[in-house]
């Protein structure tokens, strides 16, 4: 770390990762509670297709429309995840590309093809947006937060 810098700006592989990991697990874990209650709802059995079979996200019927409402709710609570596990502005759109990647090549291993499906697409575009300007408000929040520089400051730093 330099001196006078207001963050440390070294190279993290170890932080990198965790909270690469802790991101998938965060947004797949809300993911699977949104679908399950989105299920229960429309009386369908709970699968793992609902997460990761493009062929699922339809608007034909009213499970297709609750997959959808379910992956576009998990967008915002993926913001808060970025929020609360990231809390930089500037690493947002890093990290909600980094799990829309992921979680492109987990649906391409688990269909045995490349997604073709319209509406999949759009939906993770969509999904994509919303999580990084979400998670890019909140952390701006945070940030620009006033500093307390002056006297009461300084003596509250010095009974420490």
């Amino acid at each position: 770390m330099k001196g006078g810098t207001f963050r440390n700006t070294q190279w993290d592989p170890t932080l990198l990762s965790s909270q690469i990991v802790s991101m998938q697990f965060c947004v797949y874990f809300t993911l699977g509670l949104l679908m399950f209650i989105a299920n229960k709802l429309a009386g369908d059995n709970y699968t793992l297709d609902n997460l990761f079979e493009y062929h699922e996200i339809h608007i034909y019927d009213l499970g297709g429309r609750l997959v959808i409402c379910a992956f576009v709710l998990n967008a915002f609570v993926a913001s808060l995840a970025l929020w609360c596990i990231v809390r930089r502005a500037k690493l947002c759109l890093d990290f909600s590309c980094t799990y829309h990647i992921l979680h492109l090549l987990i649906c391409w291993w688990y269909n045995r093809s490349f997604p073709s499906n319209a509406s999949w697409w759009l939906l993770n575009v969509i999904t994509a947006t919303i999580m990084c300007i979400g998670g890019e408000f909140l952390c701006l929040q945070t940030e620009m937060k006033e500093i307390p520089v002056g006297y009461a400051a300084l003596n509250q730093k010095s009974d420490v």
